[in-house]
């Protein structure tokens, strides 16, 4: 063969061998977002879990690199090594959920078939353990991956050498190029189109390029490999089960989901930025079915009791303000804060929320739900985004606030009605810096109330909360409480700009408007009342500034030790 016609070959090989390499440099960068994205959802403390797995995966790519020494036969290795990551990229996630399905419903159904008593679950011990483990499993898959993953860079530097039959002075750099080139893209299409898919459907599509790599060099370098009738086979049998999984990776992972739930999920999407789940508990044909709303496994509202929740958080700021003409709603996408703010008849009301799928789904739910259950939920909201008055921004509300400052806006209240500060993009939104945006928007005799955690379950938390706003310039905040069953013991933050508290503005309001299904004036003043000693340590909680993390970190530390892992929820 003549000689430019192996050089030619030797440049295409080398261009396939480096283009792969970029591609499997993405798929291993979404490897690690699909696995931090999990651990979130799974053991709750997203922050936590994100850092926690991308520094166990790059430890043990560390790690991999070193073990990539013991394989003899670079083109073996690395063919093997491809479908290996494939099968356990494709399969991880419903692994992890299997094993974390299996601990929440294994104790009930021992209690079914040994006729357990209900306050008797076997839940310490054995069960303790495998509820554990199967929560930290994805650091397991993430620790393993890495490890496999690693071994990619030094078994193709070994390919390229081989091919050129000798010592390639810029080979590392070359590779760590394409290395790092084809990480940005698998970042790129992570943030702009996986992240929408549902996560079992990512793993698939990452897998399954993982697969078509190993079977490139396999057909490609044929001669060179050992044992390629075995790995052969092998790969017939990695593309049945990649097959497998996305024609029923779906509804495993629906069924996984269901046994994670006490009632039935009849409604689950992954958008941009959560996992949301609607479950369902049908009662009967007269009774009204309880329906609960999701975020990443946290109860977001039970219809059998959210009325207690919403008409705390919304009536007492509703009523201690001067007037109720123009109200801003910060959160609270399910609509259902609107809906309470609506029986004010107030001339307008603005929300701003982050999830546009989160707010279409509750202002259209018959485009997404089957009729009864659409029917259900509209009953629930009582369509309060259709109203006319009601206008919704799909928005960043730590930018959005800039805005409405910009366009020089007032409101008579504003309701903060965000999820619990478990993530720093939400820690963001409950620091003095945002809380002196609040204030800016809010009218000289208006009020404004905060959802603030629970005061039992996180206590600093709850008062830190209450310690931020005050140091925003409100010349009153004051914090009350009420039991809500599905979420047991939780607190509000209420304040004002000027003038009298809003304890004494309630106290001077003797009716509320009609529609009310839980608080009444008196229970809203009996809401105020703490225990002895509650504030005792109020000066010792810091306030949570901006970059601070100190309210996440609170918020953390005490769930974290309510479940029973820590010992203590101090921050320094």
């Amino acid at each position: 063969m003549p000689s430019h016609a192996i050089n030619s070959r030797l440049i295409l090989l080398d261009a396939l061998i480096i283009s792969l390499m970029a591609v499997l440099a993405g798929c291993g960068l979404i490897y690690e977002y699909l696995l931090s994205h999990y651990a979130g959802r799974v053991l709750g403390a997203v922050e936590h879990a994100i850092y926690t797995t991308i520094g166990l995966m790059i430890v043990f790519m560390g790690l991999g690199s070193f073990t990539a020494r013991k394989v003899k036969n670079a083109y073996t290795g690395f063919a093997w090594l491809e479908s290996i990551i494939a099968l356990i990229g494709a399969s991880a996630i419903l692994i992890i959920a299997a094993m974390v399905a299996l601990s929440f419903s294994l104790p009930q159904l021992l209690a079914d078939t040994y006729g357990i008593p209900a306050d008797a679950l076997p839940r310490g011990g054995v069960m303790q353990n495998l509820y554990q483990f199967s929560r930290y499993s994805p650091y397991v898959f993430a620790a393993v991956l890495g490890l496999f993953i690693g071994m990619e860079i030094p078994l193709i530097a070994r390919v390229r050498e081989h091919l050129y039959q000798r010592h390639l002075t810029h080979n590392a750099g070359t590779i760590y190029g394409a290395d790092y080139i084809g990480a940005g893209i698998g970042a790129a299409i992570w943030v702009l189109w996986m992240m929408t898919l549902d996560i079992n459907q990512a793993a698939i599509l990452t897998a399954s390029l993982n697969w078509v790599a190993g079977l490139i060099i396999l057909v490609v370098f044929w001669q060179q490999i050992g044992f390629k009738k075995c790995l052969a086979a092998f790969h017939l049998f990695l593309l049945g089960v990649i097959l497998m999984l996305a024609k029923s990776g779906d509804r495993w992972m629906q069924e996984f989901t269901d046994m994670l739930y006490l009632d039935k999920a009849v409604y689950q999407t992954q958008t941009q930025f959560q996992q949301v789940v609607l479950t369902e508990r049908y009662l009967g044909a007269d009774i009204p079915s309880v329906v609960s709303l999701f975020l990443n496994g946290r109860l977001q509202f039970s219809s059998s009791d959210e009325q207690i929740y919403h008409e705390m958080l919304v009536h007492p700021a509703m009523a201690a303000s001067a007037r109720q003409d123009n109200i801003l709603v910060i959160g609270g996408g399910d609509s259902l804060a609107v809906r309470e703010i609506l029986k004010w008849q107030p001339e307008s009301v603005e929300l701003i929320d982050l999830d546009k799928d989160v707010v279409d789904l509750f202002t259209h739910p018959q485009q997404y739900l089957n009729p009864r259950l659409a029917d259900r939920v509209t009953q629930i909201t009582q369509s309060a985004f259709l109203n006319p008055k009601v206008i919704v921004k799909i928005d960043d509300a730590f930018n959005a606030v800039d805005k409405l400052l910009a366009e020089g806006k007032f409101y008579d209240v504003i309701i903060v009605d965000l999820p619990d500060p478990n993530h720093p993009d939400l820690n963001k939104l409950y620091t003095n810096y945002f809380y002196l945006r609040l204030n800016q928007l809010l009218s000289a005799d208006g009020s404004l109330v905060i959802q603030s955690t629970s005061p039992y379950h996180a206590r600093k938390a709850f008062i830190s909360i209450g310690k931020t706003l005050s140091g925003a310039g409100f010349s009153a905040v004051e914090q009350y409480h009420q039991n809500v069953p599905s979420f047991g013991e939780w607190g509000w933050t209420i304040a004002v700009k000027q003038g009298l508290s809003a304890r004494h503005r309630l106290q001077q309001r003797t009716e509320l408007p009609s529609g009310m299904n839980w608080i009444t004036p008196q229970n809203i003043q009996a809401s105020f009342e703490f225990p002895a000693h509650f504030y005792d340590d109020y000066q010792a909680i810091k306030v949570n500034k901006l970059g601070s993390q100190v309210l996440f970190e609170y918020h953390f530390n005490a769930w974290q030790t309510e479940r029973g892992r820590l010992t203590s929820g101090k921050v320094e």
